[in-house]
């Protein structure tokens, strides 16, 4: 089971204009045990076709815990 505890960090870097294509790519930073479970980190950045900068980048923070 997986619990969203929302975001840690949130930047936005560069307007998406209309029609663009964009991609989100995942990277784990970090995880550490959290009371009978892990807590994940993740950042997530946004991508646009044919920037050199991303549209946004954010650091999710998640809960996990193993099905009892």
């Amino acid at each position: 089971m997986g619990i969203n505890i929302g975001t840690d960090s949130l930047r936005f870097l560069n307007p998406v204009r209309s029609g663009s294509r964009v991609r989100g790519v995942g990277e784990l930073v970090r995880a550490e045990e959290a009371k009978g479970g892990v807590q994940a980190v993740v950042r997530v950045t946004v991508e646009i076709e044919g920037q050199d900068k991303p549209a946004c980048i954010v650091d999710t923070v998640s809960r996990f815990y193993p099905e009892s």
